[in-house]
Formats: C-alpha cells, sequence, structure tokens
C-alpha cells in the first residue's frame, strides 16, 4: 500500500469516521484542556490529520491562526463543512482546512508556534521522517503536541490482525511500537520531551500525551 492507498481508505471511511462516538469522552476533555492550555493567543497552529475538524473546532477561537490538514480529500470536506455551519453562528476566520500532511506542508516556507499531532504518529509510513518535517515546520522554540496509539503494547492479536486487514483492504498503514519507542524517536529528531501523560479516564492508557519543544 502507499500514502495514495492510505488516502483512498480515509476517503472512504470518513463518514462512517465522522458519526463515530468518543470511546473516552473524559480523556479526550482532558486533551483538549491540556493542549489548550499549551497554546498561545499569539500562536499559529498546524494540526495534523485533523480528520473531521472537531479538534480544531474547538482550539482554533484561542489562536492567531490555526491550519487543519487530513491525508483525506473526503475527511477535509466534511470538516470544512462543519466550518461553514458553525461560522454562521460565530466566525471563525483563523481556522483553514485543507489536504495535506506533514511532507507535503514541510516543503512551503511557513513556520509554526505549534504542531499538533493527535492519533497521527503511528498512520505515518516515515516516523523518522515525519518528525524531522515536524521539527522543520516549527519556530524555534515551537511546541510540538502528539497524542498517538502505541500498538506495540497492546494485545498481541491486535498487531498480528492489523496486516491481514490491510492486505484486504480493511486498514491503512499502522506503525507498532511501544511509548518509550516512539519517545525515543522524538528524542532523535532534535525534540526537547517536556512532559508525558496520560489522559485516559478508565483502563489502561496506550495513547501518551507528548510534549515536546523545539530548542530556541
Amino acid at each position: 500500500m502507499s500514502m495514495k492507498s492510505d488516502a483512498k481508505f480515509w476517503d472512504g471511511a470518513a463518514k462512517k469516521y465522522a458519526a463515530r462516538s468518543i470511546a473516552d469522552t473524559g480523556g479526550y476533555e482532558r486533551t483538549l484542556e491540556r493542549t489548550r492550555a499549551l497554546l498561545g493567543r499569539h500562536f499559529r497552529v498546524l494540526e495534523l490529520g485533523c480528520g473531521t475538524g472537531s479538534t480544531a473546532l474547538r482550539l482554533a477561537g484561542d489562536v492567531q491562526s490555526y491550519l487543519g490538514t487530513d491525508i483525506s480529500a473526503a475527511m477535509i470536506a466534511l470538516a470544512q463543512e462543519k466550518l461553514a455551519q458553525e461560522t454562521i453562528a460565530a466566525p471563525k476566520p483563523q481556522l483553514v482546512f485543507r489536504q495535506g500532511t506533514a511532507e507535503s506542508v514541510a516543503r512551503e516556507e511557513a513556520r509554526y508556534d505549534a504542531v499538533l499531532a493527535l492519533n497521527y504518529l503511528h498512520l505515518v509510513r516515515d516516523l523518522p521522517g515525519t518528525l524531522r518535517c515536524i521539527h522543520g515546520l516549527l519556530a524555534p522554540g515551537g511546541v510540538f503536541i502528539s497524542k498517538t496509539p502505541c500498538l506495540g503494547e497492546m494485545n498481541p492479536l491486535i498487531r498480528l490482525a492489523v496486516p491481514i486487514m490491510r492486505l484486504v483492504g480493511k486498514a491503512p498503514h499502522v506503525n507498532s511500537f511501544s511509548a518509550i519507542g516512539v519517545e525515543q524517536e522524538i528524542r532523535k529528531a532534535a525534540f526537547e520531551i517536556l512532559a508525558v501523560e496520560s489522559h485516559a479516564t478508565a483502563g489502561k492508557d496506550y495513547r501518551p500525551f507528548i510534549v515536546a519543544r523545539k530548542p530556541a
């Protein structure tokens, strides 16, 4: 499978994804609260893998500018529909959605004060390369916030099932790494890790919330 096939998978899954309820609402709200506390009113924010825009719509009002990107054109279309509906009641001129990845945005000259990668890193095809792109996208002193499933710590049956599902087109590319492994990769990309937190409200948390900084 290629990035094009991954995009095609998410295009096909977009409507079901949008209709799906959040499994851990309390954990999601905790992540939003913590992320908001790390952002400033003057911040230029980039979100990678924004999906249908739910998180962007919650956070964009607190920053100067917010660009939400996703590999899936169908996801972005749904995000733009949500934005259009919300704008009727509360305009958000600082929020823009468009199709893209860390690699495609990195080819531009824009730099950001914060990059968000929520449920993103486990889906990229070249984790070290993507982290280098994110490092380059940040202004000196910028903040990198990630929260992503660590399949390497989940039930082994899940790790066995994912490759089979990929073969039959029922799953996109998925990386299997541990929490320690992803922390090490972030450090290797020249980030300073400021915090590693668990935001789950029930059960074991396989999605560490990691706050890192690009040195000034």
